[in-house]
């Protein structure tokens, strides 16, 4: 089983459905559980589809792919969500490019020291990432302030916003409907910026 609750499978889709998971479909052709998992309501389906490339995918982000991508892997870690854990820190050991580098961030992640892998405006985005997914309601204008003054500029704030409240809100889902990789493909898709 790969979830809690029903998964609809497409020879048994309404057309609405199959609408939603064409729009959803990996660069393999698939449509992991983590969508699936919104088939017997395709309007939300197609609102995270659209909401996850919004976030995470966008052309007009500046913050560098592996960084997006170890923000979201950080609070896939910090939620305990398994599901998104292990596709997006594929795709964040994949971008970092060096082994060795991808082991000590992971490391330092799961301690929840970045400051031993990371400086400067890294590590800001880092420390705001653990503050808004563990406490959201002790934000103070300060934490924007910490990455404005390390150099981050406003919009690169609000991706990283919007990436930790994008994962706050898979995670939950998938915790919350125990969903599974079982039958995904896990982590990055080689030459593709749509790997889920």
């Amino acid at each position: 089983m790969s979830a809690w609750i029903e998964m609809v499978n497409d020879d048994v889709a309404s057309p609405e459905l199959m609408d939603a998971l064409s729009l959803a479909r990996t660069p393999h052709g698939t449509v992991d559980n983590v969508m699936r998992v919104h088939s017997l309501r395709p309007n939300t389906m197609l609102g995270h589809v659209k909401l996850y490339r919004a976030a995470l995918h966008d052309e007009a982000n500046t913050l560098p792919m592996w960084l997006q991508e170890v923000i979201g892997s950080y609070v896939s870690m910090l939620n305990q969500c398994a599901y998104s854990y292990a596709n997006h820190w594929a795709n964040a050991s994949h971008l970092i490019g060096i082994p060795e580098r991808a082991l000590a961030v992971e490391k330092a992640l799961r301690q929840q020291h970045p400051e031993r892998v990371f400086e400067g405006a890294e590590l800001a985005l880092m420390r705001y990432t653990q503050k808004l997914t563990l406490t959201p309601g002790a934000m103070v204008q300060t934490d924007v302030q910490a990455l404005q003054d390390a150099g981050l500029d406003d919009g690169e704030i609000l991706e990283a916003n919007q990436i930790i409240g994008y994962f706050c809100y898979v995670n939950r889902c998938l915790n919350g409907l125990g969903v599974t990789t079982d039958g995904d493909i896990v982590g990055y898709y080689s030459g593709s910026s749509d790997s889920l």
